[in-house]
Formats: structure tokens, sequence, C-alpha cells
């Protein structure tokens, strides 16, 4: 895994922390995607990618997957996840992403749609 994009050691305590403070809706889905659950694709959490950190991340298939909660629908997020999914996309990964409220409500769609877009 490159060090230059992937998990910058600076930001190491700040992802472990993120890991022990998940919100409800991404241990629900981390519960599915755990363990290679998901057809035997591998997933981490709180994956540094340059200066970001994403929710959930499949290396092979360069897949990120981010759960929005409130502070995404604040004044000014919408700029910033903007700018976030361009890096990303710059750099090769595809972006997934749903609500907490989709999680929620209906975490079998969501997990579909992840199965869909591995491939």
């Amino acid at each position: 895994m490159d060090r230059e994009l992937f998990n910058q050691r600076g930001k190491k305590s700040f992802r472990q922390k993120l890991r022990s403070d998940q919100t409800e809706a991404e241990k629900l889905l981390w519960f599915q995607l755990r363990d290679r659950r998901l057809d035997g694709w591998k997933f981490r959490r709180q994956q540094g990618v340059g200066p970001f950190i994403v929710d959930f991340y499949c290396p092979e298939a360069k897949l990120v997957v981010e759960l929005d909660g409130d502070s995404h629908f604040e004044p000014g997020a919408q700029d910033k996840d903007v700018h976030r999914e361009t890096f990303l996309n710059d750099n090769g990964l595809r972006v997934l992403r749903f609500t907490n409220l989709d999680v929620y409500d209906s975490i079998d769609s969501v997990v579909d749609i992840i199965r869909q877009n591995l491939s």
C-alpha cells in the first residue's frame, strides 16, 4: 500500500479514535462488512486516503463507502464533500455515499448496492 496516499502516519491516533467512537450506523454497516462477510471482500474502516479518512474502504475493488450523518447537511459541508470525492476519484477510487438513515431504514438495500459495485 502506498504510504503517500494511504494511512499516513500522522493521522494514526485519529483513525484509531474514530474506530473506537463509531456512530450506530457505522457499527451496523461494519457488522455486515467485517471479516470478509460480504462475498469474501476485505473492507477496512476509518482508512486514511491522502488528507482524508474514509468510513470504509475495499482495497481490491478500490471502493470507498461513506456514511453521511447530520454534519454533512450543514452549510458548507456539501462543498467539502465534493472536494473530498473529487480527490478520491482523481486517485482512482470510486465512492458510494449513504445517509445514516439509509442504513437504519434499509441496510439490506445498502449492502446490495455495495455488492453491485464490488465487481
